[in-house]
């Protein structure tokens, strides 16, 4: 029985929306709240006379100004009201925030960095790049970012330390815009505006992998967890970010320094296929189970799709399911029966980049079916298949978004 307990967890549903007062202040919705209680087609609420009018047409303009991703599909009121979200939760300076909720109202760079993609792939590159412009600003001089920040750009909000994935995620969401520009003036604004980060990030990348090509020291991942082994969830990062920097430098006209980073890339390439890969792919060396992070190391994340790594993904998926649909972040997570919906919207990105069409619109379809009754992706969905957590999650929703993308046979990629 108590088995029994433990596999069925239920925790609350923190918020069920996130909406914009008169002010452009955010205010966070109960489950309680009237379906009504925003304007039709927007995150303004109602109730707040003439300027929430004015905000409420700013939003759908914003929307219509746009290229939506996936067009008229199935997902297309999924993709609306996630980039609905992801306009919502950033704000004027650029700090898109993780969620609303005390305790995700922070600027994570993993997540930011996955939301400027989805801004560029649907068309808001001034957006992405403002986005992109926040990270670059509080950056430091070593080039790896902390854990996560305070929206005004002020410090972080406590001691969690250095989380070197988002580096290399920022550099693969630079590489990214650059890719999804609409013109090659456009893709050298992206490169030039955002040269500071990518000289910093690239460098740390540079010797948190040298000096002659080695894997990376531990850190903390997206578990957050604390641990002295290295994690895949450090070392697909960092890898995808090494291939990112090569291409920008490439862009940048500075063939020496994307030499110098193609090859490295390749170092560590064939470093991670002969420990991790030897082993099958595992979270961690010396254990067996896999989690999420596998999925940094195949499309969109990588230019070619690795056999072997893909047959490692398919088992994950299998090990990581949880009982309402969805995935938990690993193997090895705790038994308490809660899907989590970033790892699942990674799948079902990874699925989609790699031409697994049917598992990309099983997972997007899940998702869909789990939003709230105001459209928002929440952060976990409970064994009752009820959403749980804070909702919307910046994270889910710009990796629903590039999936539905990559779906669609977008540039994402």
């Amino acid at each position: 029985m108590l088995d029994q307990r433990a596999r069925n967890v239920r925790v609350p549903l923190l918020s069920a929306a996130v909406g914009l007062d008169v002010a452009g202040q955010l205010v966070g919705v109960s489950g309680q709240a009237p379906p009504t209680v925003f304007f039709p087609g927007t995150r303004v609420l109602r109730g707040s006379g003439a300027a929430g009018s004015a905000r409420a047409r700013a939003q759908e303009a914003w929307l219509a100004t746009g290229t939506l991703p996936g067009g008229s599909s199935r997902y297309r009121d999924l993709v609306e009201d996630a980039l609905l979200d992801l306009r919502t939760l950033t704000r004027p300076n650029g700090a898109l925030l993780a969620g609303w909720p005390r305790g995700w109202g922070y600027v994570w760079p993993r997540d930011a960095s996955f939301a400027a993609v989805a801004l560029a792939a649907s068309g808001h590159l001034d957006d992405a790049l403002a986005v992109m412009r926040f990270l670059q600003r509080v950056l430091p001089p070593s080039g790896v970012f902390q854990a996560r920040y305070l929206p005004d750009a002020s410090g972080v909000p406590d001691a969690r330390g250095e989380e070197s994935d988002g580096t290399g995620l920022a550099l693969w969401a630079v590489d990214q815009i650059a890719r999804l520009a609409p013109d090659a003036a456009a893709r050298d604004r992206v490169v030039t505006v955002l040269r500071p980060l990518i000289d910093r990030a690239a460098a740390a990348e540079m010797r948190l992998t040298g000096p002659s090509g080695t894997l990376p020291p531990p850190s903390l991942d997206y578990w957050e967890v604390a641990d002295p082994r290295l994690s895949l969830g450090t070392v697909g990062p960092l890898a995808a970010g090494l291939s990112a920097a090569a291409r920008l430098y490439a862009l940048a006209g500075d063939e020496p320094a994307s030499l110098a980073f193609r090859w490295r890339a390749a170092q560590v390439a064939q470093l991670i296929r002969d420990t991790f890969g030897a082993a099958g792919y595992p979270r961690y060396l010396g254990d067996t189970a896999r989690d999420a992070s596998v999925a940094y190391l195949l499309p969109p994340f990588t230019d070619a799709v690795d056999p072997g790594v893909l047959d490692a993904w398919r088992q994950a998926a299998q090990t990581m399911l949880r009982p309402a649909g969805g995935l938990a972040p690993g193997a090895a997570w705790k038994d308490d029966g809660i899907s989590w919906t970033p790892e699942t919207a990674l799948f079902a990105l990874t699925a989609a980049s790699t031409g697994g069409s049917t598992r990309a619109r099983q997972w997007l379809t899940w998702l869909d079916r789990h939003r709230t009754q105001y459209g928002a992706l929440p952060e976990k969905v409970l064994s009752n298949g009820r959403p749980a957590g804070p909702a919307p999650l910046t994270m889910t929703a710009a990796l629903a978004v590039l999936a539905v993308s990559a779906l669609a046979g977008a540039t994402v990629g």
